[in-house]
């Protein structure tokens, strides 16, 4: 992104437009409480934790605390760090060609104080736009301290300078994201020695290297995340760090049906129309899942299971659309049947489940299908609809084109009644219409109202 041409390029010019610098806590607090005053969402993209983690998080900044986010896999900790940035100022200043990107009021490196003396309000600025004042680390064991803090960078010793000098020293990842927000992904996965050199730059704010102190008073947020069990019950973070976090903030799964249908809608990329009835299959399946005692709820059902359900259902669609020569794509009910067994990798089973994996996926699939229709059709009486597929059995199946299915359904006014409560209504294209009477045919098999048979070929033909 271009820096507007406008903007001051030298130190005089800066000082002259009346530009205040702000630490990065308090850029960040006094923007949140802007856009709250505004009534501004500073959260954009963000889903489900309006009432729950959000306002805790926003405590944390306005106090100026590091925060950790604890949390099961696939809860949006990283998504939600990531939205910090939206809290900085779109630019701020730096000193031309500094290496830690040093505000030029405040210079902390010996160089950048030297050029400062010698050049005055000469001093040279540029700009740099707050997506570059984010930097993200994924914790692993075989992290450095060297990484994250620096080291002595052996050439700069071998000109001539000496271990003592500043100068020498090559910076890591946190000192170079002075002025900027710093996020640590699975910080318990930190090697306990990595985790105490980071103690000096959370509480005194400076850096040791190779056992010698600079005194470097360094502007940033420490963020991190972690799962609760690792960062609390297996002693896998050292307790001084784990005290320097001024906020620890719990994360969850959506609380509400409502949020998790929003969230897939948000995050997934569908090849195919998916109707909203089964999208709701797809977060009703998950939620139950989260709620199985056959899965390891010490792993999480993460939301990206509930994402890539819905986007195996909408390929799943595009591909019986172009088996069977339709000339647009709308998922139905049938496509639902792909997913336990392209998923089922994705979760991680209690002992003693091997083997009953698929049925359990199978029974829970049919439990979100049943639930989801009992509440998209309630109030509807779907007697006459199970009366006539009795006398007129109706065929249906990944083979069988949707105005193949739609002609061959019973002429009864309960139909209307169902294509208007699942968006039916209105259209030319049989694959709502199909979508929304294989919903209601198969939860009259799941009542037991309608009994159906499936063929080799996948077909299947429900009757009464």
């Amino acid at each position: 992104m271009p820096v507007p041409q406008e903007f001051p390029r030298t130190l005089g010019a800066l000082r002259a437009s009346g530009h205040r610098h702000r630490g990065v806590k308090t850029e960040l607090r006094e923007n949140l409480l802007d856009a709250l005053r505004a009534g501004r969402d500073p959260w954009p993209g963000i889903v489900g934790f309006e009432s729950t983690v959000l306002p805790q998080l926003e405590r944390a900044l306005i106090a100026g605390h590091d925060v950790v986010l604890l949390g099961e896999r696939g809860q949006g900790k990283t998504r939600l760090l990531r939205s910090l940035t939206g809290l900085l100022d779109e630019w701020t200043p730096v000193i031309e060609g500094s290496e830690l990107g040093e505000h030029p009021f405040e210079p902390i490196t010996p160089a950048s104080r030297r050029r400062a003396d010698e050049l005055g309000d000469e001093l040279p600025v540029t700009w740099v736009h707050r997506s570059e004042r984010y930097t993200e680390k994924l914790a692993t064991p075989d992290t450095a301290v060297a990484d994250l803090i620096g080291d002595v960078d052996p050439v700069k010793v071998a000109e001539g300078r000496s271990l003592g000098d500043p100068e020498t020293i090559h910076y890591g990842l946190v000192p170079r994201a002075h002025r900027g927000i710093v996020a640590i992904n699975e910080l318990p996965d930190l090697a306990e020695r990595i985790q105490v050199a980071l103690l000096n730059v959370m509480e005194e704010r400076d850096i040791q290297v190779r056992g010698y102190t600079v005194r470097l008073p360094l502007d940033v947020l420490l963020v991190a995340s972690a799962n609760p069990e690792d960062y609390t019950n297996r002693g896998r973070i050292i307790t001084p760090l784990k005290d320097r976090f001024g906020a620890e903030v719990r994360t969850h799964y959506p609380l509400e049906v409502a949020d998790e249908i929003a969230l897939v809608r948000q995050e997934a990329d569908l090849t195919a129309d998916v109707p909203d009835h089964l999208v709701e299959v797809v977060a009703r399946f998950t939620r139950h899942l989260r709620d199985s005692s056959a899965v390891d709820q010490s792993s999480g059902v993460s939301a990206r299971f509930a994402v890539a359900a819905a986007e195996t259902v909408a390929a799943a669609a595009l591909r019986r659309a172009a088996l069977v020569g339709e000339p647009s794509a709308f998922a139905r009910p049938v496509d639902l049947e792909t997913v336990p067994a392209v998923l089922r990798g994705k979760l991680e089973f209690a002992s003693g489940e091997d083997g009953r994996e698929e049925e359990v996926l199978e029974h829970l699939l049919h439990r979100a299908t049943a639930d989801t229709a009992r509440y998209r059709l309630r109030g509807v009486d779907l007697t006459e609809l199970a009366e006539a597929v009795s006398a007129n059995p109706v065929r249906t199946g990944e083979r069988i084109p949707a105005a193949q299915v739609v002609a061959g359904l019973p002429t009864v006014g309960v139909l209307t009644q169902v294509a208007s409560r699942l968006g039916a209504e209105g259209t030319e294209d049989p694959g709502p219409m199909a979508s929304a009477a294989e919903l209601a045919l198969e939860y009259l098999f799941l009542t037991r109202k309608l009994a159906k048979d499936e063929s080799d070929d996948g077909d299947t033909v429900s009757y009464g």
